[in-house]
């Protein structure tokens, strides 16, 4: 890997927001984007819009074209390896080579050990200059459920909880509209874009009547499939909740249950699934280890007296037996504050 050069990581930051333009479209592909640069000028812009439609490469190039633009000596910065083999389309190498660029910057590399590198082996043995690692690690966080799909063959779990300050996702009653603001519940839409399932625990369906649904923006076109986790949830409840069909009840009160539920959930190609809640869910699926990285979105509220805490059941009497978060962040959203984090450090 050689030295970048000046307005390598501008460029790629440029790839990078193109990407997220599609955001929760692309499951089970990563979400890509790529930005062509001829003479300090960017000339072809494209991003990966939807799985088995052109990618990132692809689309720049076309961009590029419709442009009045010759690709030729250009360089063209995308934020995944380039793909090297065929699929429902075909090699993005081949038409980098193709359109004889004489460099390609990549953001992060392929995370397919049958994958990792290949591109880079086919474009040098081109003649091709090609650099990678710029802005590498917003390029992975961007993608970390297909990162997480494609290395362990089971989507990445998260879990979504909302809380007041002292600990309550809900009143002894069970009431809990609002516990956060108008910003955060717009942050919990974005990431049901993300996610190809929400699970929520039978008790919260019936205390709190939830659509799980993506809702902003209205009309979207990939909702979620929905998980009642319930060992006393029936199929009658299922149908008055959710008439659409749309649900399903499945029981996942042991972690080999959750083991062969992920499993199966992989090999049908779901990369993110989202958990909701309640309290003794989050926290039953907490202590069987799967849940990969979370979000509290923490209110500034008091409830001042007992209410429904935010992870139920049996905790450890160690506090050196709690889980630590990684690579964590904490920001605020309204007048909320998010931390996130995940549950591995790897």
């Amino acid at each position: 890997m050689s030295d970048f050069v000046t307005g390598d990581s501008e460029y790629m930051l440029q790839a990078l927001a193109l990407a997220k333009l599609g955001w929760g479209l692309t499951n089970p592909n990563p979400m890509v984007g790529a930005v062509i640069v001829r003479d300090g000028k960017v000339i072809g812009e494209g991003f990966h819009r939807k799985a088995g439609e052109a990618h990132a490469e692809i689309n720049a190039i076309n961009d590029a074209l419709r442009r009045g633009h010759d690709t030729e000596k250009s360089t063209i910065y995308v934020t995944l390896e380039p793909c090297s083999s065929y699929g429902r389309t075909p090699p993005c190498t081949d038409a980098i080579i193709a359109h004889k660029f004489s460099r390609v910057v990549i953001g992060s590399l392929d995370p397919n050990p049958k994958h990792n590198g290949r591109a880079v082996e086919l474009l040098r043995a081109q003649g091709i200059e090609v650099e990678y690692g710029v802005e590498s690690a917003a390029c992975a966080k961007l993608n970390a459920a297909f990162f997480h799909w494609v290395t362990t063959g089971r989507p990445l779990v998260m879990l979504k909880m909302a809380m007041t300050l002292d600990g309550n996702i809900a009143t002894a009653s069970g009431n809990s509209k609002w516990v956060t603001g108008s910003e955060a519940r717009k942050r919990v839409q974005r990431l049901r874009r993300l996610s190809d399932a929400i699970i929520v625990g039978g008790n919260t369906v019936r205390c709190d009547h939830p659509q799980l649904t993506v809702r902003e923006p209205e009309n979207w076109e990939r909702q979620p499939m929905r998980f009642i986790a319930s060992t006393t949830f029936t199929e009658a409840e299922k149908n008055e909740f959710f008439p659409d069909g749309n649900a399903e009840i499945v029981d996942l009160s042991t972690p080999e249950l959750w083991e062969k539920f992920l499993r199966d959930a992989g090999e049908k190609k779901m990369i993110a699934i989202l958990l909701e809640g309640g309290g003794v869910f989050a926290g039953s699926a907490l202590r069987a280890g799967v849940v990969d990285y979370v979000e509290y979105h923490i209110a500034p509220k008091l409830l001042c007296g007992a209410g429904r805490q935010v992870s139920g059941g049996e905790a450890p009497e160690l506090m050196s037996h709690a889980r630590q978060l990684f690579n964590m962040d904490v920001e605020r959203c309204g007048d909320d504050i998010i931390v996130s984090g995940y549950l591995s450090g790897e």
